[in-house]
């Protein structure tokens, strides 16, 4: 018996729908909620997440990787390209700023910042945005970002004992 995608009432034969653009299979009382769906079902079907026609242009050039590939591959994203803060850029601040041998005041007047900003910074409660980062990298001679992705995984050590991160892990609240 298969569930109701609707409701999850147990249904012998379900009817699929279509309700506001998504195709779900439901229950003869739930079929009414939408428009029936008439399936065709021939062998050269492809829709836009089949790689029923595509598979060949994609193993000849994923060839030298395993046949899973097309599981574990993803689309790039914009986020692929940007560099990720390092998780100690507050230490990395204050100990170069020290180093210096300037006051928080002094720093912020010379990035043309405020002095509340860099205590902020120092302390991790905010994030620096793309401006300033590159200031204090500049003012400061150092590097703010993470030195690579797979080495920031690696460190974390957040997460509940069944091995995945949860929201409570990541999020600080302010109380």
């Amino acid at each position: 018996m298969v569930q109701c995608e609707m409701c999850g009432a147990e249904t012998s034969s379900p009817k699929t729908i279509k309700v506001e653009g998504a195709e779900l299979d439901v229950c003869d009382n739930c079929a009414d909620f939408g428009t029936e769906v008439k399936t065709q079902e021939t062998s050269s079907t492809s829709t836009k997440y089949s790689t029923s026609s595509s598979s060949t242009s994609s193993t000849s050039s994923g060839s030298s990787s395993t046949g899973s590939s097309s599981s574990s591959s993803r689309r790039s994203d914009m986020f692929d390209d940007m560099d990720e803060l390092a998780q100690d850029y507050d230490e990395r601040i204050r100990n170069a700023r020290e180093s210096e041998g300037l006051s928080q005041e002094d720093l912020a007047k010379d990035l043309n910042e405020k002095a509340s900003l860099i205590r902020k910074l120092e302390r991790g409660e905010t994030l620096p945005s793309d401006g300033v980062q590159s200031k204090l990298e500049k003012k400061l001679d150092i590097s703010l970002s993470a030195g690579g992705a797979g080495g920031d995984e690696e460190e974390w050590s957040g997460g509940s004992s069944t091995g995945s991160t949860t929201l409570g892990d990541v999020v600080k609240r302010k109380d």
